[in-house]
C-alpha cells in the first residue's frame, strides 16, 4: 500500500492578518524566535511582490532553512488568496512538508481590507488578526470580520498610542465588547507582549 504523501493536514497553521502597517511581519520576526523548539515555516502574501518573504528570509537566515520561506503574490487583494481560493498558499505548504516531513507549524501571514482579512478555515488552523493603536482608539468599535471572529485579536504598537491620542484602556474595553475571543497589546520594538502570543500560540495550536 503507498504511504499518502505529507502535505497541508499534516502540519499546524497559523494565520496571521491585518490592515497593512499594523505591524504583522514584525510580529512575525519577534515571535518566531519565541518557538525555538519548534520547526517553523513561514509564508508571506502580497499582491505584486515578495517583499516581506524577502525580509523575513532575511531575518531568518541560518535559523530557517530558505526553502522554508516562501512570499506568495497573490496578483489581488491578499485577502482573496487566504480566504475565497488559498489554493496558492495550500500549495505552498504542501511543497514545505514534501520537503521537511517533520514540520511542526507554518505561519502565514497575509494584509488584505482593512478590517476583513479572515482566513479559510482550510488555511489555518488558528487565526491572529493585528491592529495598530497608531490608527486610532476606535478600530476595535468598527467591528470587522477581522476584530470579531479572529481566534486572538492583537493591539501593536502600544508605544505609539500615546502619540495620536490612543487611550489603550479603551480599545481593551470595546474590544472586550465586540468579540469573545482574547485580545493581547504589544510593542514589538520593545518586545513586550509577546512572549503573551507565543504562549496562546502553544496551548492552542501546538499543545505543548
Amino acid at each position: 500500500m503507498k504511504t499518502p504523501t505529507p502535505n497541508h493536514r499534516s502540519v499546524a497553521t497559523v494565520g496571521i492578518g491585518g490592515p497593512v502597517g499594523s505591524g504583522k511581519t514584525s510580529l512575525v520576526t519577534e515571535l518566531v524566535p519565541r518557538l525555538e523548539d519548534v520547526d517553523v515555516g513561514l509564508i508571506a502574501n502580497d499582491i505584486l511582490t515578495t517583499e516581506d518573504a524577502d525580509v523575513l528570509r532575511e531575518r531568518f537566515a541560518g535559523d530557517i532553512p530558505a526553502d522554508l520561506v516562501a512570499g506568495v503574490e497573490t496578483g489581488a487583494c491578499p485577502h482573496t488568496g487566504i480566504r475565497e481560493d488559498p489554493s496558492m498558499n495550500l500549495e505552498r505548504i504542501d511543497e514545505f512538508v514534501e520537503r521537511h516531513p517533520d514540520l511542526d507549524l507554518v505561519i502565514v501571514e497575509s494584509g488584505g481590507d482593512n478590517l476583513a482579512a479572515t482566513f479559510n478555515p482550510e488555511l489555518a488552523d488558528y487565526f491572529l488578526f493585528v491592529i495598530s493603536a497608531a490608527e486610532g482608539e476606535d478600530i476595535p468599535r468598527k467591528r470587522g470580520p477581522g476584530v470579531t471572529d479572529a481566534d486572538l485579536l492583537v493591539i501593536n504598537k502600544t508605544d505609539l498610542a500615546p502619540h495620536v491620542g490612543a487611550d489603550l484602556d479603551v480599545m481593551e474595553r470595546d474590544a472586550k465588547a465586540v468579540r469573545e475571543g482574547p485580545t493581547l497589546l504589544t510593542d514589538c520594538r520593545a518586545g513586550e507582549g509577546i512572549d503573551a502570543v507565543a504562549e496562546h500560540v502553544r496551548s492552542q495550536v501546538l499543545f505543548d
